[in-house]
């Protein structure tokens, strides 16, 4: 597992500038999608939770599904209404696709991200807020919320689970922060020039002993093999695994097939 210490600079400065924001759910009915969006926060760096009124909290069903972001459940802040989750906040976006008697626009959340992150940057802080499981957010809770987005989804089947919404909104501020895996691809130590020389060398004498590669007629066989190993791009195990491979290759016993004449023979009564 990665270590936070292991991260790239990149990676703990977007973690900074993603504790700028905080996840609002409110009247939240069942304790699982708190879990669930405990665990979705965390794998995107966010670590600050509000629960307005949560219905059932804290709850063991919600740590089994936070999946190790028990942290983030540990310090969620509790709290009887959405005004009291709002509080310090300079930005409140509101997850909904209500468009009843709304004057703000609606964006989707990656039209969005920009202006959150510049807002962040800027030393301010932001609520992403959801509503409940069922019913989503009120009219009267969307209005207390400055900025409206929505997830585009499939029109004829639109239906989200809390925890999967939250994932994507918190997804798209970490991608537009940071799209960058390079501290997971695995560290690989090349070989150097004369390593190689000395594999060639190897692969050359083990062809020449196992009848492949005719020293009175090699014509461009060697070159041919080398152009093939240089697109590979082998690292230094993997040299070392296809040498051990040549030596079994010498060191194998091989069993003389027996002429056609032999096998014509019938067998001695």
């Amino acid at each position: 597992m990665t270590e936070l210490t292991d991260l790239p600079e990149a990676g703990l400065i977007a973690n900074q500038t993603l504790a700028a924001f905080r996840v609002v759910l409110c009247n939240t009915s069942h304790p699982g999608n708190i879990g669930s969006t405990a665990r979705a926060m965390k794998t995107m760096g966010l670590a600050h939770l509000y629960l307005v009124n949560p219905k059932e909290f804290p709850s063991d069903t919600a740590r089994s599904l936070a999946s190790s972001a028990d942290d983030v459940l540990d310090n969620a802040i509790v709290v009887n209404t959405l005004e009291e989750a709002l509080v310090g906040t300079t930005m409140q976006v509101a997850m909904t696709a209500r468009r009843r008697e709304l004057v703000q626009p609606l964006h989707t959340p990656r039209q969005l991200v920009p202006e959150l992150l510049q807002e962040a940057a800027g030393g301010g802080t932001i609520a992403l807020v959801f509503g409940n499981e069922t019913n989503g957010m009120s009219i009267d809770e969307v209005r207390q919320c400055n900025r409206l987005v929505t997830i585009p989804t499939n029109p004829v089947y639109s239906s989200l689970n809390l925890a999967q919404a939250v994932q994507v909104l918190c997804y798209e501020l970490r991608a537009a922060l940071l799209d960058d895996v390079s501290h997971l691809e695995e560290r690989r130590t090349l070989p150097s020039h004369e390593y190689m020389e000395l594999f060639y060398e190897h692969l050359e004498r083990t062809l020449i002993t196992i009848g492949f590669l005719r020293t009175k007629n090699p014509k461009r066989l060697m070159p041919r093999v080398r152009r093939i190993v240089q697109r590979a791009q082998l690292d230094q195990e993997e040299v070392d695994m296809l040498r051990g491979v040549l030596r079994a290759a010498v060191e194998f016993e091989r069993v003389t097939p027996p002429s056609q004449d032999q096998k014509s023979q019938p067998e001695s009564e």
